[in-house]
Protein backbone atom coordinates (compact mmCIF):
# COMPACT_ATOMS: atom_id res chain seq x y z
CA UNK A 1 0.00 0.00 0.00
CA UNK A 2 1.02 3.01 -1.29
CA UNK A 3 2.32 5.98 1.39
CA UNK A 4 2.12 9.94 1.52
CA UNK A 5 4.93 11.34 0.39
CA UNK A 6 6.31 13.93 -2.28
CA UNK A 7 4.58 14.12 -5.61
CA UNK A 8 2.15 11.21 -4.49
CA UNK A 9 -2.13 12.43 -5.70
CA UNK A 10 -4.08 12.37 -1.92
CA UNK A 11 -8.03 12.29 -1.51
CA UNK A 12 -8.66 13.07 2.12
CA UNK A 13 -12.49 13.36 3.74
CA UNK A 14 -12.41 15.20 6.85
CA UNK A 15 -14.36 17.73 9.35
CA UNK A 16 -12.61 21.25 9.85
CA UNK A 17 -14.11 22.79 13.27
CA UNK A 18 -13.53 26.16 15.06
CA UNK A 19 -11.38 25.43 18.22
CA UNK A 20 -12.72 27.32 21.29
CA UNK A 21 -12.37 27.51 24.58
CA UNK A 22 -15.89 26.56 25.19
CA UNK A 23 -15.66 23.44 22.86
CA UNK A 24 -15.02 23.02 18.80
CA UNK A 25 -17.96 23.65 16.37
CA UNK A 26 -17.99 22.39 13.17
CA UNK A 27 -17.50 24.41 10.24
CA UNK A 28 -17.06 22.69 7.17
CA UNK A 29 -17.88 19.19 6.33
CA UNK A 30 -15.49 16.99 3.64
CA UNK A 31 -17.75 14.21 2.02
CA UNK A 32 -16.51 10.87 0.31
CA UNK A 33 -18.04 11.39 -2.67
CA UNK A 34 -16.26 15.18 -3.24
CA UNK A 35 -13.18 14.35 -1.39
CA UNK A 36 -10.28 16.91 -0.88
CA UNK A 37 -7.60 16.32 -3.73
CA UNK A 38 -3.85 17.25 -3.35
CA UNK A 39 -0.44 16.37 -4.64
CA UNK A 40 1.32 15.86 -1.83
CA UNK A 41 4.43 18.59 -1.98
CA UNK A 42 3.04 20.14 -4.81
CA UNK A 43 -0.78 21.82 -4.01
CA UNK A 44 0.21 25.19 -2.79
CA UNK A 45 -1.26 26.49 -0.26
CA UNK A 46 -1.99 23.23 2.34
CA UNK A 47 -1.98 24.11 5.94
CA UNK A 48 1.42 23.16 7.29
CA UNK A 49 0.45 21.22 10.25
CA UNK A 50 -2.33 19.32 8.12
CA UNK A 51 0.45 18.47 5.25
CA UNK A 52 2.90 17.26 8.38
CA UNK A 53 0.01 15.15 10.40
CA UNK A 54 -1.15 12.87 6.90
CA UNK A 55 3.07 12.46 5.77
CA UNK A 56 3.56 8.79 5.75
CA UNK A 57 -0.28 8.13 5.82
CA UNK A 58 -1.73 5.48 3.99
CA UNK A 59 -5.16 4.90 2.51
CA UNK A 60 -7.39 4.12 4.97
CA UNK A 61 -5.04 5.71 8.11
CA UNK A 62 -7.06 8.53 9.91
CA UNK A 63 -5.24 11.54 11.33
CA UNK A 64 -6.16 14.44 13.59
CA UNK A 65 -4.45 17.48 14.17
CA UNK A 66 -4.78 20.95 15.97
CA UNK A 67 -4.11 24.11 14.29
CA UNK A 68 -3.31 27.20 15.54
CA UNK A 69 -4.70 30.55 13.79
CA UNK A 70 -0.86 31.32 13.29
CA UNK A 71 -0.17 28.43 11.47
CA UNK A 72 -3.24 27.94 9.70
CA UNK A 73 -5.52 31.38 8.27
CA UNK A 74 -3.30 33.46 9.84
CA UNK A 75 -4.21 36.51 11.90
CA UNK A 76 -7.33 39.08 11.52
CA UNK A 77 -5.73 41.85 9.54
CA UNK A 78 -7.65 44.79 10.22
CA UNK A 79 -6.32 46.26 6.57
CA UNK A 80 -8.57 43.53 4.69
CA UNK A 81 -11.33 45.34 6.01
CA UNK A 82 -12.19 47.95 3.19
CA UNK A 83 -14.92 50.87 3.10
CA UNK A 84 -16.57 50.68 -0.05
CA UNK A 85 -18.82 52.86 -2.06
CA UNK A 86 -22.40 52.50 -1.63
CA UNK A 87 -23.29 52.98 -5.36
CA UNK A 88 -20.45 49.77 -6.57
CA UNK A 89 -23.59 47.95 -5.43
CA UNK A 90 -26.68 49.52 -7.75
CA UNK A 91 -28.05 47.25 -9.93
CA UNK A 92 -29.76 49.46 -12.78
CA UNK A 93 -29.21 52.45 -10.30
CA UNK A 94 -30.29 51.34 -7.40
CA UNK A 95 -28.57 49.71 -4.37
CA UNK A 96 -28.99 45.42 -4.08
CA UNK A 97 -30.25 45.49 -0.67
CA UNK A 98 -31.77 41.77 -1.55
CA UNK A 99 -28.32 40.39 -2.00
CA UNK A 100 -25.81 43.22 -0.06
CA UNK A 101 -26.93 42.43 3.75
CA UNK A 102 -24.90 42.01 7.12
CA UNK A 103 -23.39 38.74 6.87
CA UNK A 104 -23.33 37.87 3.72
CA UNK A 105 -20.23 37.15 1.80
CA UNK A 106 -20.14 38.55 -1.83
CA UNK A 107 -17.97 37.51 -4.44
CA UNK A 108 -15.54 40.57 -6.10
CA UNK A 109 -13.18 41.34 -8.17
CA UNK A 110 -9.50 42.61 -7.55
CA UNK A 111 -8.33 45.01 -9.51
CA UNK A 112 -5.97 42.32 -10.97
CA UNK A 113 -8.67 40.09 -12.11
CA UNK A 114 -8.87 37.94 -9.30
CA UNK A 115 -12.15 36.76 -7.29
CA UNK A 116 -12.14 37.46 -3.90
CA UNK A 117 -15.22 36.70 -1.10
CA UNK A 118 -15.68 39.51 1.44
CA UNK A 119 -17.94 39.04 4.20
CA UNK A 120 -20.51 42.51 4.59
CA UNK A 121 -19.73 43.96 8.23
CA UNK A 122 -22.42 46.93 7.78
CA UNK A 123 -23.75 48.74 6.14
CA UNK A 124 -24.58 52.93 5.98
CA UNK A 125 -26.11 55.85 3.83
CA UNK A 126 -22.76 55.90 2.02
CA UNK A 127 -20.63 53.08 2.06
CA UNK A 128 -20.54 48.94 2.53
CA UNK A 129 -18.14 48.21 5.03
CA UNK A 130 -16.28 44.65 3.83
CA UNK A 131 -13.77 41.99 5.59
CA UNK A 132 -11.61 40.45 2.97
CA UNK A 133 -9.81 37.97 5.47
CA UNK A 134 -10.18 34.43 5.03
CA UNK A 135 -13.37 33.51 7.34
CA UNK A 136 -11.00 31.06 9.69
CA UNK A 137 -8.64 34.03 9.92
CA UNK A 138 -7.88 34.44 13.73
CA UNK A 139 -9.47 31.19 14.91
CA UNK A 140 -7.50 27.72 15.48
CA UNK A 141 -8.90 24.80 13.61
CA UNK A 142 -8.90 20.93 14.29
CA UNK A 143 -9.10 18.50 11.16
CA UNK A 144 -10.30 15.41 11.68
CA UNK A 145 -10.29 12.85 9.24
CA UNK A 146 -8.87 9.89 6.90
CA UNK A 147 -6.88 9.45 3.65
CA UNK A 148 -9.51 8.18 0.66
CA UNK A 149 -6.79 7.56 -1.82
CA UNK A 150 -2.95 7.30 -2.36
CA UNK A 151 -1.53 6.92 -5.57
CA UNK A 152 0.65 8.07 -8.07
CA UNK A 153 0.34 11.52 -9.29
CA UNK A 154 -0.42 11.38 -13.41
CA UNK A 155 1.34 14.51 -15.24
CA UNK A 156 -1.82 16.49 -15.48
CA UNK A 157 -2.28 16.81 -11.47
CA UNK A 158 1.66 17.39 -10.95
CA UNK A 159 1.28 20.75 -14.09
CA UNK A 160 -1.64 22.64 -12.50
CA UNK A 161 -0.71 24.92 -15.08
CA UNK A 162 -2.19 22.56 -17.95
CA UNK A 163 -5.33 21.35 -14.95
CA UNK A 164 -5.30 19.26 -12.32
CA UNK A 165 -4.44 20.14 -8.64
CA UNK A 166 -2.34 22.88 -7.36
CA UNK A 167 -4.91 25.55 -8.09
CA UNK A 168 -5.10 26.85 -4.60
CA UNK A 169 -5.95 25.90 -0.79
CA UNK A 170 -5.74 26.46 2.41
CA UNK A 171 -10.23 26.78 2.18
CA UNK A 172 -10.63 29.43 2.40
CA UNK A 173 -8.86 29.76 -1.44
CA UNK A 174 -9.46 30.34 -6.29
CA UNK A 175 -10.12 30.08 -1.70
CA UNK A 176 -6.73 33.90 -2.22
CA UNK A 177 -5.59 34.04 -5.34
CA UNK A 178 -9.64 32.80 -4.39
CA UNK A 179 -10.06 29.63 -4.61
CA UNK A 180 -14.12 30.13 -4.80
CA UNK A 181 -14.65 28.34 -1.59
CA UNK A 182 -17.14 30.13 -0.02
CA UNK A 183 -17.25 28.66 3.59
CA UNK A 184 -13.24 29.45 3.94
CA UNK A 185 -11.73 25.40 3.25
CA UNK A 186 -10.18 25.08 0.56
CA UNK A 187 -6.37 22.48 -0.14
CA UNK A 188 -6.39 21.54 -4.05
CA UNK A 189 -8.36 20.13 -6.89
CA UNK A 190 -11.72 21.36 -8.20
Amino acid sequence: MEKIEPGKYVEMVYDLSVVTPDGEELVHKVEPDSPERIVFGVTKGVIVPLEKAIEGLKKGDAFDVKVSAAEGFGPHDPEQVAHLDKSIFEVEGKFDDEYVTVGNYIPMMTAEGYRINGKVLEITDKEVVMDFNHPLAGKDVRFRGTIAEVREATPEELHPAHGGCGGCSGCGSDEDGECGCNDGSCGGCH
